[in-house]
């Protein structure tokens, strides 16, 4: 089943959203491109998060090395980074499908400035996250995971009972129907098992299955911890 859109109205244009939708698109055919000239392995081990790279500098910083405190800087951007770069087709179509349908509402809830803050301050802290909890891990995490899946969180608190116009590929056709907004919670961390499909030829490993790349779903409780926190005030 695929999302279209939600029966939510909004009265604003959800133009922070279609910006992130937009820089994601354009960086993705700049990884094609990379990919074409070999350049693409390179791209990902400086801009993808390497917990062990940034947990080591750290502890050697700690340890009084002022140098390290450099790395640690300098990889930390990574952070930011990562989430507008994908490692195969699936992940980005997925990504951006959820973005599209989602997004919009929730920016239209938070306003423009508050919603690029949120999107872009639980991607960062889902990534902090995946560091602390597996921070041996060696090989590149890409994509927004963590940042869709706070969307995610906040539409389902504010709009439990939402219902999501899809469509039903049945071989060539398609059946027009409504989905509970819960029920893509549940496809949306039913596509993380598919992200490999379609993936770029990248010579180094990304996103491989591991305690740290399911942390992304703690991005969920971080949207939904958010939006009831709004709903208080």
């Amino acid at each position: 089943m695929i999302p279209i859109s939600d029966n939510i109205y909004t009265r604003r244009k959800p133009i922070v959203n279609y910006w992130l939708i937009g820089i994601n698109i354009a960086l993705f055919l700049w990884e094609l491109k990379l990919e074409l000239t070999g350049e693409l392995r390179y791209l990902i081990s400086n801009l993808g998060v390497i917990p062990a790279q940034i947990s080591q500098a750290a502890t050697q910083a700690l340890a009084g090395n002022p140098a390290a405190w450099i790395v640690v800087v300098m990889r930390s951007t990574s952070l930011l980074l990562s989430m507008f770069l994908h490692g195969s087709f699936s992940q980005i179509l997925g990504n951006l499908l959820f973005l599209w349908v989602f997004g919009k509402t929730v920016e239209n809830i938070f306003g423009a400035r508050r919603y690029l803050g949120f999107y872009l301050g639980s991607g960062i802290l889902t990534g902090m996250i995946q560091i602390i909890a597996e921070p041996s891990l060696s090989v590149s995490l890409i994509g927004a995971n963590g940042a869709i899946a706070s969307v995610l969180g906040a539409y389902l608190v504010k709009f439990p009972k939402a219902k999501i116009d899809s469509v039903l590929p049945l071989l060539i056709v398609y059946i027009p129907v409504q989905i509970p907004a819960i029920f893509y919670l549940f496809w949306w961390f039913a596509q993380q098992l598919f992200y490999g499909i379609g993936s770029l030829n990248i010579p180094t490993s990304i996103n491989q299955p591991s305690i740290a790349y399911w942390v992304h779903g703690v991005g969920f409780l971080i949207g939904a911890a958010y939006m009831r926190i709004l709903q208080r005030r």
